[in-house]
C-alpha cells in the first residue's frame, strides 16, 4: 500500500505505477530502496531483555511478591469503553506485575 506524496491519498496500483486517483499522481512501484535498513537501524532498535519497563513511570505501590514500594505503570483499557480503564503495576525488583480496577 502506498500513500501519495502530494494529497496523502491511498494510491492503487496500475501496472508499474501506483496512481492516486485523487489527484492523479504518478508513482513508480519497486522503489524498494525507500523501505531498507541498514544493519545500525537494526541494532539500534534491539531492546535488550528486560528493559522492557524501563521507559514506565514509576509509582509508589507496595508488591504483593516482595515487598518493594516503587513500581513501574501504566493504564490499559481491557473492558468496555464506557468502563473505567485498569491500572496495571510492575514491581521494580522482583519484576512481579499485579492489576488495580476502580470498583
Amino acid at each position: 500500500m502506498e500513500f501519495c506524496d502530494e494529497c496523502g491519498s491511498m494510491m492503487m496500483g496500475e501496472g508499474d505505477v501506483w496512481v492516486c486517483k485523487s489527484c492523479g499522481n504518478e508513482q513508480p512501484k519497486g522503489d524498494s530502496a525507500s523501505y531498507t535498513t541498514t544493519a545500525a537501524q537494526e541494532e539500534s532498535e534491539v531492546i535488550e531483555s528486560g528493559a522492557e519497563n524501563s521507559g514506565l513511570p514509576t509509582t509508589s505501590a507496595q508488591c504483593p511478591e516482595c515487598g518493594n514500594d516503587r513500581a513501574y505503570w501504566y493504564m490499559q483499557q481491557i473492558r468496555a469503553a464506557d468502563e473505567s480503564e485498569t491500572r496495571f503495576f510492575v514491581c521494580t525488583e522482583c519484576e512481579h506485575k499485579w492489576r488495580e480496577d476502580d470498583h
